[in-house]
């Protein structure tokens, strides 16, 4: 198994397929300006595959692919299909915009992919604009409707609300949350965006999206629900549609018991969301080095995998790079 020196035991792996983005959304990345990297920069499927195999020989259960918005990536279902079948995986699932999904749902679907997240920031048109910096509510709209034609289970929608932005949804959200197979997990907005405009003041909690929703329609924690999971989820009273979840990522941290790590677009592993320093498995990988030596790597760095993310305490350091680069 993968341990670091906290005892925590590491079990999924966020893999990002590309750096690119069809969205500009204003939590992640900023309006024009953005360099990407070269095509020869990134992982190829193969060499994915390759370090999804020796990952998952060291415990790695769960794998995540993201982006930048995954689905420019050609061909990815291919992908899917060839990490489907690597030993040791449990689990596969995808998280993207949703502006393409409509059209690769069907061939996802049928390469081994069970489960997908949609990012959904409003479901007011003009809103939706403001944050994305794209008129494509439609479109999502769209690919939510695939999602629940072609893949198992419930369909996950993320959310980011932003106060004085999109706050005023919180109850929108939730009669989303209300159709059967739905859940809407509000993610607490972090300061990941490129052009470092986030605040403290401009954080919606959890707790007070809870209680808002609570008011409406009352809440109860699901019976079984994993402490330890990112996501805190709670049912609706009235057995009606789905759940809500929250990850109260800047109030209420997870540090302690995150199992989760990183690899970037062009094969860096980050062992925390905001990492500072990263381990460089490509050139490993295009390198001489064999599986034993890159086993030995990625024990190396995820041993070190850093305590907590320290959002507004005194000694917090930004992340190296944008949401974009790193992998939602």
């Amino acid at each position: 198994m993968l341990v670091d020196q906290l005892g925590r035991s590491i079990i999924n792996l966020r893999i990002s397929v590309t750096d690119r983005c069809n969205f500009r959304c204003v939590y992640c990345m900023p309006e024009e300006g953005m360099k990407w990297l070269p095509r020869d920069g990134i992982l190829t499927f193969e060499e994915i595959e390759r370090l999804a195999r020796v990952f998952c020989a060291l415990g790695i259960r769960k794998l995540r692919l993201t982006g930048g918005e995954p689905l420019l990536r050609h061909d990815l279902h291919e992908l899917v299909r060839m990490l489907v079948a690597v030993p040791g995986v449990e689990d596969i699932a995808l998280t993207t915009n949703g502006v393409l999904l409509a059209e690769q749902a069907e061939a996802l679907a049928r390469a081994g992919l069970r489960r997908v997240n949609v990012s959904l920031d409003s479901l007011e048109r003009e809103t939706f604009e403001a944050v994305a910096r794209r008129d494509a509510l439609d479109r999502v709209l769209a690919g939510l409707d695939a999602a629940a034609t072609y893949f198992e289970g419930a369909i996950k929608v993320n959310a980011v609300l932003i106060r004085g932005i999109n706050d005023h949804e919180i109850l929108e959200f939730a009669e989303l949350a209300r159709r059967p197979r739905f859940e809407v997990r509000f993610i607490e907005y972090m300061p990941l965006d490129a052009q470092r405009a986030w605040s403290m003041d401009r954080i919606v909690s959890g707790e007070e999206i809870r209680r808002s929703i609570h008011e409406r329609y009352p809440l109860c924690r699901e019976s079984g629900d994993d402490s330890r999971a990112p996501s805190q989820d709670w049912v609706f009273a009235d057995g009606i549609g789905g759940k809500v979840g929250f990850i109260d990522s800047v109030t209420a941290p997870f540090c302690d018991h995150c199992n989760r790590i990183r690899m970037t677009a062009d094969g860096k592993l980050r062992t925390c969301l905001f990492s500072t320093g990263e381990t460089d498995l490509l050139s490993l990988v295009r390198g001489a080095a064999d599986d034993e030596e890159i086993t030995r790597v990625i024990r190396d760095a995820v041993w070190k995998k850093e305590p907590g993310h320290k959002i507004n305490q005194p000694d917090f350091v930004p992340a190296s790079r944008s949401m974009s680069q790193i992998g939602g």
